[in-house]
């Protein structure tokens, strides 16, 4: 059977737009200028809390830079070195985000352990106002951030990065506030390792939604077998097999098929009915389909009888 490719044009994209990526530039400015003042403030009133959360403002800042260059170079072509172009800088970014989190967890619980054994002298009004400050800005990076976070893993991990700022000045306001009331000097590095736990929580989940993305795992909430079900009632296939199903980035799904048909059948009229039930049932944006005649059986076509790519968002190529 020999045809000429299908085109599907489908205007939308799942890149992140020039806006986005300046968002993330504003965030690490912010970022940096609030790390500075919180790291100023904790050395003059004594406080872990923020010393802690400005060494986070630290590392965050960096991913921050990070992220908005994955943002940028994703929106290069494909060339013929990256024939899929660098959308997946997305997730690699994400995925070393993650990794810095449970770093930086790790070094906040150490320091955080050495002052409950050996409390310092604190300086709660200090301390209070820098937290207070440093808090209002961190929720207002968080606002600027919002809204590209759920498909997108590395917008995700610069979301994850900034909450855990805004957690951090929250908590040094608490200790600042039971330092002051009560003198209770052990609410500084208390706080801290709270603050620490809530950090690896949500590190933990980036890290594996990002390794899953990485390692070419079937999105979530779609399975294979599924989706042989589905391209069988929609087209009438006698079988379909082969099927493999990953991201290319967050919310950017891919498939490969074969569907065998009944000798006769129009192979572009399949073509066309399984792209359309593979967008439609499963947002899966470019699908590679090999058709195969009805005398072949699972697995014992070697030849293509008819091999034709989907693709619903042209960027990809």
């Amino acid at each position: 059977m020999a045809s000429t490719p299908l085109q599907h044009p489908h205007p939308h994209s799942h890149v992140l737009p020039f806006d986005s990526a300046r968002r993330l530039l504003f965030a690490f400015a912010l970022t940096a200028l609030t790390m500075l003042g919180e790291a100023i403030g904790g050395w003059l009133s004594g406080s872990l809390a923020l010393l802690a959360d400005a060494a986070h403002m630290l590392v965050d800042a960096f991913a921050l830079l990070l992220a908005w260059s994955a943002a940028h170079f994703a929106r290069r072509p494909a060339d013929t070195r990256r024939s899929f172009g660098y959308a997946r800088l997305e997730v690699l970014v994400g995925y070393t985000n993650a990794l810095a989190q449970f770093a930086l967890s790790a070094w906040i619980v150490f320091e955080a352990v050495q002052r409950l054994r050996a409390p310092e002298a604190i300086r709660a009004d200090v301390m209070f106002g820098v937290a207070a400050g440093g808090s209002a800005i961190n929720w207002f990076v968080l606002r600027t951030l919002s809204g590209h976070a759920h498909e997108d893993v590395n917008a995700a991990g610069a979301h994850l990065h900034v909450l855990g700022d805004l957690l951090g000045s929250i908590g040094a306001m608490l200790a600042a506030l039971l330092i002051w009331r009560f003198g209770w000097n052990w609410a500084d590095p208390g706080l801290s390792i709270v603050v620490a736990l809530l950090i690896l929580g949500s590190a933990w989940r980036l890290l594996r939604r990002s390794a899953h993305i990485l390692l070419e795992g079937v999105p979530d909430g779609v399975e294979p077998e599924q989706v042989a079900a589905v391209v069988k009632r929609e087209t009438g296939a006698l079988d379909v097999h082969h099927v493999h199903v990953w991201q290319l980035a967050g919310g950017r799904r891919m498939a490969t098929l074969h569907a065998r048909l009944a000798d006769g059948a129009n192979a572009d009229a399949a073509l066309a009915a399984i792209g359309a039930a593979l967008r439609a049932h499963f947002h899966i944006a470019h699908a590679t389909i090999q058709i195969e005649g009805g005398d072949c059986t699972a697995g014992d076509c070697h030849e293509p009888v008819h091999t034709r790519g989907h693709d619903h968002d042209h960027h990809d190529h």
